[in-house]
């Protein structure tokens, strides 16, 4: 199989139109083609899914343990014949940008992954070099095997090529040169979604032939070839937290809440559309094997949510943008504010938090009445409230969390709530500074900390264990 991890020194290098790139190259080529992206991202992966037509997973080594990241790559690779990782910010760039933890290199090093570094060779020669080297030496192994040169036109690249691999001892792979009208824009920490560039396609087809033009397909499937390795390397199976927890979880904490057994069949609603897309696959899947039956609908277009569901799960996107059609839909504004009121297990997340506010404004300034679980409105910053990795505690139970244990999560907003809650203290894994935030009542789950279910399976056998005993009681007395 083909593997391998794309890199770069810093964001804006890049790295994503280099993968998209070779992604559509190796499924021309034949290729069973996987991917993932080094977390927390959820829009870099749409990429990768408009590409392949296939689901794209997150690897994050602070929303997971190490070996539940190798569980979910060798899961998720399984059967592929190419599979292609997208780094996040620069290679090493990790944890409170003052460490390598859960950095792209700690990823590669983790899985022992090959490295494709992918320089920005805009205004520079002979300088590339030193990039190069500087990468190489920063943490060893370093675990690159080849260099792709992106705003570099193909004539300076057969100048260039022969004397960086000399000066770098790394081979040159190929060049990608600027093309005008196939570049990505980007909108607060990530780019524009796949489904809002119209000409999606036909970028991802202009950028997979230029790169194709100076591609050495030879030397990169010689140096990106693990098939030997892994036929003979039985460590990954047979290591710590593989198993995506069924009944137990590795850690040494019951999956399912107070060691009761998981309920099959527990329906639960999940927002799914323009407005609610920030979706990882893998936590879908840990739901679904705690015992959750998925029924994926839209606040935005359907008129109620999903017949007999005993849980909703509001995860994050972009509602801001869609503010104004989301109030319009008054009947599901109404049918949602019930059911949480009625005591349904709900997890809403970020954009599923501001769409419970009162209100929300859009982009354009202007406020629409939302579904009024939360009072006030929720407001745009115009600057990052919360970035990063932290963690998250309660000093009592609730519905995902359990007093005292500690639970990872990501926060990335341009818009605020006037109450945003107080209910959990979040920490910074780094200096322990720390501030309250989100609502966990017994019944509930909101606030603008992202979770990883897939992560810590324990908190979705909570969601689906409450949702299952709602589904058996609770909804005979609503």
């Amino acid at each position: 199989m083909i593997e391998c991890l794309i890199t770069a020194g810093s964001s804006g290098s890049g790295k994503t139109s280099v993968v998209v790139g070779l992604l559509s190259l190796l499924k021309k080529r034949g290729y069973e083609v996987g991917s993932f992206k080094c977390g927390p991202d959820y829009i870099d992966p749409m990429f990768h899914r408009a590409v392949m037509g296939v689901e794209s997973h997150n690897l994050d080594l602070f929303l997971a343990s190490a070996d539940r990241v190798r569980e979910f790559y060798q899961r998720y690779s399984a059967g592929k014949t190419a599979v292609i990782c997208e780094g996040a910010m620069g290679y090493f760039d990790g944890l409170g940008g003052i460490t390598d933890e859960a950095s792209a290199w700690n990823v590669a090093d983790t899985l022992d992954l090959p490295v494709i570094a992918v320089i920005d060779a805009k205004g520079a020669s002979l300088s590339i070099a030193a990039q190069i080297l500087g990468l190489k030496s920063l943490r060893q192994p370093h675990h690159i095997v080849g260099v792709i040169l992106n705003k570099c036109s193909k004539m300076l690249y057969q100048r260039l090529k022969p004397v960086l691999e000399a000066e770098t001892g790394v081979k040159l792979l190929g060049c990608l040169p600027y093309i005008e009208g196939a570049e990505f824009s980007s909108r607060h920490l990530g780019l524009y979604t796949a489904g809002e560039i119209s000409d999606l396609n036909q970028r991802i087809e202009k950028i997979a032939e230029a790169l194709d033009d100076s591609f050495d397909f030879e030397s990169f499937e010689e140096l990106c070839d693990r098939d030997e390795k892994d036929s003979d390397d039985s460590s990954i199976a047979e290591s710590g937290d593989i198993e995506i927890c069924k009944g137990h979880a590795k850690d040494g904490e019951d999956c399912t809440m107070d060691g009761q057994e998981s309920h099959a069949k527990t329906k639960i609603a999940v927002a799914r559309d323009d407005a609610f897309c920030f979706l990882y696959e893998e936590t879908l899947d840990t739901l679904k094997e705690q015992g959750a039956e998925l029924i994926f609908f839209s606040p935005l277009h359907d008129e109620k949510l999903p017949e007999d569901i005993s849980g909703l799960y509001l995860p994050g996107g972009y509602p801001e943008i869609f503010a104004g059609e989301l109030s319009s839909n008054e009947d599901m504004l109404k049918d949602i504010k019930s059911a949480i009121e009625s005591g349904l297990p709900t997890v809403a997340e970020c954009g599923g938090f501001l769409y419970l506010c009162e209100a929300l404004e859009d982009e354009n300034g202007d406020i629409y009445e939302q579904v009024g679980i939360f009072k006030g409105a929720a407001t745009n910053k115009e600057k990052l409230v919360r970035f990063g990795y932290s963690l998250l505690s309660q000093d009592e139970d609730s519905l995902l969390f359990r007093a005292g244990e500690e639970v990872p999560m990501h926060e990335f907003h341009y818009w605020d709530a006037a109450d945003p809650g107080s209910d959990l203290l979040a920490t910074k894994p780094l200096g322990g500074r720390s501030y309250r935030c989100a609502f966990a009542t017994d019944t509930l789950y909101a606030g603008f900390p992202h979770l990883y279910l897939a992560g810590k399976p324990r908190l979705a056998a909570r969601f689906v264990e409450k949702a299952a005993v709602f589904g058996k009681i609770g909804r005979a007395h609503v």
